[in-house]
This record gives C-alpha cells, sequence and structure tokens, in this order.
C-alpha cells in the first residue's frame, strides 16, 4: 500500500471530499466500520465546509492529504506553533483503519513539520474518554501530559455530546 500512497497540501478544490471523509471517520453510521469512530461519545457533525476553508486559509496551518491511486483515504491538520506544531483532524477511510495507513500519515506529518518549521514537538488533544486511541498514540510515542481541557458543551461546532463529562487531554511527542 505504502508504494501507492501519495501526500500533498489540500486546496480549496479538496473542500467537498475533504468534509465527507473526515465525517465518515468520526461521526455517524459510517464511522461505526472503523475504530476511531466518536459516535458513540457525540451526535452532530464534526466539520464542514465553511470550517475547512477558514482552515486551509489560515496562517502556519495546512491540511495534508493521502492518497491512494488517486483516492482521499486519510488526512490530518498540522497546525505551526513554536517551538512545535500542533496535529488535528486526523482522519482515516474508516474501511481502510487498522492497515497502517494511520501510522503513515502520522509519520508524514511528523517529517513534514520537522521539515517545513523545524518543530521539535509535536502536540495534540484527544478526549479522555477515548483510552484505545490514547493507547495507540501512546505507543508511537506520544505521551500524556494530564492537561485537561474542557469539551466546549454548548456549541454543536464541536458535536452534541451523548455524556456529560467529556474533556481533552493534552499529548505531547518531541520530534
Amino acid at each position: 500500500m505504502a508504494a501507492d500512497l501519495t501526500f500533498r497540501p489540500a486546496t480549496a478544490a479538496d473542500v467537498p471530499a475533504l468534509a465527507e471523509l473526515v465525517e465518515s471517520a468520526y461521526r455517524g453510521e459510517a464511522s461505526q466500520v472503523g475504530w476511531t469512530t466518536e459516535a458513540h461519545l457525540l451526535d452532530g457533525q464534526r466539520t464542514d465546509p465553511e470550517t475547512l476553508a477558514a482552515t486551509l486559509a489560515a496562517p502556519g496551518t495546512v491540511v495534508l492529504l493521502a492518497e491512494l491511486d488517486g483516492l482521499l483515504v486519510a488526512c490530518c491538520t498540522v497546525e505551526q506553533r513554536t517551538p512545535g506544531a500542533y496535529f488535528g483532524m486526523f482522519s482515516v477511510r474508516p474501511t481502510l483503519q487498522g492497515g497502517g495507513l494511520g501510522k503513515a500519515v502520522l509519520a508524514e506529518a511528523e517529517r513534514y513539520v520537522r521539515s517545513e518549521w523545524a518543530a521539535t514537538e509535536l502536540e495534540m488533544t484527544v478526549i479522555v474518554q477515548r483510552e484505545e486511541l490514547i493507547a495507540w498514540y501512546e505507543r508511537r510515542g506520544f505521551r500524556r501530559t494530564g492537561e485537561l481541557s474542557p469539551f466546549p458543551y454548548g456549541n454543536e461546532r464541536f458535536g452534541m455530546p451523548k455524556r456529560p463529562d467529556l474533556a481533552f487531554e493534552k499529548l505531547v511527542k518531541a520530534l
């Protein structure tokens, strides 16, 4: 698979396909095919075309796309933050999860932020209730910081929570 996998920065023309990919990986019935779903924690949308377009236009932010034989199969966002970078919106097509594609995308994101921004660390936030996902990141060198931030209850742009105790934890990886 890796030989046919290519990476490139997203453009405005990619927004519709990008929105579909992100939604399929996180929410709704399609997401439940994969193991990274948030559908048991949140209803509603994960993102929308307007938010994605704003992300693409933000200075110091790049959405990296992974394509397999020309088909969009994964993505992530990296944001420049001195001395490191933020990693987010990590999405892998649910039917392709578990086959090493996520590892390849994470490796490309790390390579990109080191080479483009001389980043020395990568940080992210993960919903603390997603223990299996946090364990996956820990196996890839991220460490839990214990730094929690509240879930933005009442802001449907982040989804509609199905439980009252959601919070984000910051994870960090030295590059």
